[in-house]
């Protein structure tokens, strides 16, 4: 009994056509509530660092350059986000979200692994001091 289950499977495999799934070169659309890459809304954000605070991974730090002019920079670890989406839901002020459809996210180096979000002249300030630990800090001044 069991034997003739099998021959049946193995006619079906050879007559039916194959579900492989033609990916990379077909790509089908990913679910909606897939929790892909982290988003930053700057406009929305008053860097209370509850999303920094709540990560269990450490994937967010919150740049305060000056905090009455609302001007912050956010910088983003994919390599160590967990993708558990605590960080959007601590956020009082609605300003991350997790894509779904940025849910290819692997590199051959850690370098494209860190975003780095805010306005030009900061965000350069910031990784400069990161680079020259010694140098002024970018909100100083």
């Amino acid at each position: 009994m069991k034997l003739a289950g099998m021959w049946k499977d193995a006619i079906d495999g050879l007559v039916k056509k194959p579900v492989t799934e033609r990916y990379p070169f077909v790509r089908l659309d990913a679910p909606p509530r897939l929790r892909g890459r982290l988003h930053w809304d700057s406009t929305e954000c008053t860097g209370c660092q509850l999303c920094s605070k709540d990560c269990p991974a450490d994937a967010i730090e919150v740049i305060t350059i000056d905090k009455k002019a609302k001007q912050f920079v956010f910088r983003y670890h994919v390599d160590r986000c967990t993708f558990c989406a605590q960080c959007v839901v601590s956020c009082n002020k609605n300003c991350l979200s997790m894509s779904s459809d940025e849910w290819e996210l692997a590199g051959l180096s850690r370098g494209p692994m860190t975003l780095t979000f805010g306005d030009e002249e900061h965000v350069a300030a910031v990784l400069a001091q990161r680079a020259d630990p010694d140098a002024e800090p970018a909100g100083s001044e």
